[in-house]
């Protein structure tokens, strides 16, 4: 017996080595930072105190002398006036508005970091109610007209014109049918013979929005692959259900989920050796920053934010996860609800020549409606098994397939295809990365520390000095008229009919309102470090945390 106790023993010991082995492998996979660890951002995050600086501390928590507080000031001041006079009815709308509206609410106060929000929202209003768009520019309540720099999240490729007249043209094919659900209109059949032209694959379902089509090509993978797990990667954004965002923001515990490393190599060997992985997710947006989250304004405390787009690295990273994927029976989702039909008219499968096993979009395809889709090989789409009639893949939708989304999807895909449309992506990176080469040529020349990094036409800003005031310069963008979206800089989205004069326009506004910001004083603090300024921002929160 003392020979059985033995080789239990052994193999117990075993056993556990092998599964501390794994977990080591799994943990090696996993960005460095707290955006790769979920659990552990959860916990941090809610352990942070709330700290709201009063008008001293607001105006100066970065050790300047009191000639550059004063500019501050000055400039703080005559910016919130200068918006409120113009904008005064927008403002007024966005107000009453946000007592009914969270959504408003929230962003109101995540626009700038938490620290500054409280002093900020009561001495600086913006308005949020728009009520025309016209060619690259939208017009607020006050009549003023902006630079559209906010792409409506995504939506916004081709510009808005073309969305109108997508939007018309679909009404007046389906009018005489109205809302009928659950019955199809002709046009469905013509998307999806498109649609799998288009994404070079066999089958099509419609949603109602690109949260809802990643949420079904992940449970199809799990379905037909018999495995729980899925993949994503560190900072990507597919939607806002559980499983895809398990840090802060979701207060469910997911536990079917592994946040791993993009473009790293123990990724690869995870990938390799484990044999619970049904998909993999894939946000192409994140080859502009990878293993970041989306770069918000509000999390902007120093200038440690960074960015860049190497397209060979990229492609070469997206070709080692086909392969492996592959060769495990892992399926490979591309989630190109951001970004489809604004990189190539094929997609990110066209233009870095990676071809996944199923493709999601949304946003810009529904041509001007909300819709979600989901593209996939025969074998993964299907939804039953003929031996097992009870085990199905449920997935349904009161609105999928609506007639006027899928009419104006048809006049967006026929769109498409025609001369005007195609000549709009000829030289599309070449033009893209010479404008933003430009504008980062001007801001170097005028000695501001504010440059841009692209990918094609989604552009985020970087500040090259350290800085706890870079996210101010969102609001003197707003001053000369641009139009952010509440995270400002992270997103900067032109649709690809901005011409050169509606380029050089909008990079002259962006230079001058960089030359006012420094006129301010806002980036006059001198022996700062991005180390430093964090490293007092956590001794900030300590305190607070222990003597409140």
């Amino acid at each position: 017996m003392t020979d059985i106790y033995k080789l239990l023993g052994l193999v117990l010991a075993g056993y556990c080595l092998y599964r501390i082995y794994r977990r080591l492998q799994l943990s090696a996979a996993k960005h460095r930072s707290l955006t790769g660890h979920s659990k552990m951002a959860k916990r941090v995050t809610g352990l942070i105190p709330g700290i709201s600086y009063g008008e001293e501390r607001f105006f100066n928590c970065d050790g300047v002398s009191g000639d550059v507080v004063e500019r501050r000031k000055k400039g703080f001041e005559r910016l919130a006036k200068l918006l409120a006079d113009r904008h005064s009815v927008s403002i007024a709308q966005t107000g009453a508005a946000a007592e009914h509206i969270s959504d408003l609410q929230f962003t109101r106060s995540y626009r700038v970091p938490f620290q500054f929000s409280q002093y900020f929202r009561a001495h600086f209003k913006l308005g949020g109610f728009v009520e025309s768009s016209d060619g690259v520019t939208v017009t607020d309540l006050d009549g003023r007209r902006f630079y559209d720099l906010t792409g409506s999240y995504g939506v916004n490729v081709m510009g808005y014109d073309f969305y109108k007249e997508c939007m018309t043209e679909a009404h007046e094919r389906v009018k005489t049918l109205g809302p009928v659900l659950g019955s199809l209109h002709p046009c469905v059949a013509w998307n999806a013979e498109q649609l799998c032209r288009i994404s070079r694959k066999d089958e099509v379902s419609f949603h109602m929005s690109g949260t809802e089509a990643v949420m079904q090509a992940v449970r199809l993978a799990r379905y037909h692959t018999r495995r729980k797990y899925l993949v994503r990667f560190c900072g990507a954004y597919h939607g806002w259900w559980d499983d895809v965002q398990p840090g802060p923001g979701n207060p469910t515990p997911v536990d079917k989920t592994y946040t791993l490393t993009e473009m790293g190599t123990a990724t690869l060997t995870v990938l390799r050796t484990r044999n619970d992985i049904a998909c993999v997710l894939v946000n192409p947006l994140q080859a502009l920053n990878p293993n970041k989250a989306a770069p918000g304004d509000g999390s902007l405390v120093d200038s440690s934010r960074s960015a860049g787009f190497d397209r060979e690295a990229y492609t070469g990273w997206l070709k080692q996860l086909r392969e492996v994927c592959t060769a495990r029976g892992i399926v490979l989702i591309f989630d190109e609800v951001f970004l489809g039909f604004r990189l190539a008219p094929g997609g990110a499968q066209e233009y870095f020549g990676v071809e996944a096993d199923m493709v999601t979009y949304g946003k810009t395809l529904g041509g001007g409606f909300p819709i979600g889709v989901v593209c996939g090989r025969a074998d993964l789409m299907k939804r039953f098994r003929e031996e097992r009639p009870a085990d199905i893949c449920f997935a349904r939708g009161t609105f999928n397939s609506h007639p006027y989304v899928m009419a104006a999807t048809q006049v967006f895909l026929e769109k498409l295809e025609s001369k005007e449309v195609q000549d709009l992506y000829h030289n599309l990176d070449q033009v893209w990365n010479r404008r933003a080469d430009k504008l980062n040529k001007r801001l170097r020349e005028a000695g501001l520390p504010v440059q841009v990094a692209n990918l094609s036409t989604v552009w985020t800003v970087f500040y090259t000095k350290p800085s706890r005031y870079n996210w101010m310069f969102q609001f003197y963008l707003r001053a000369e008229e641009l139009a952010l979206s509440w995270i400002g800089t992270g997103r900067f989205i032109f649709s690809l009919n901005f011409t050169e004069a509606d380029f050089e326009a909008v990079a002259t506004r962006i230079v001058r309102a960089a030359t006012t910001m420094k006129e301010d004083g806002w980036w006059d603090a001198d022996g700062l470090t991005n180390k430093g300024i964090r490293r007092g921002i956590l001794k900030e929160m300590l305190n607070q945390r222990l003597w409140g």
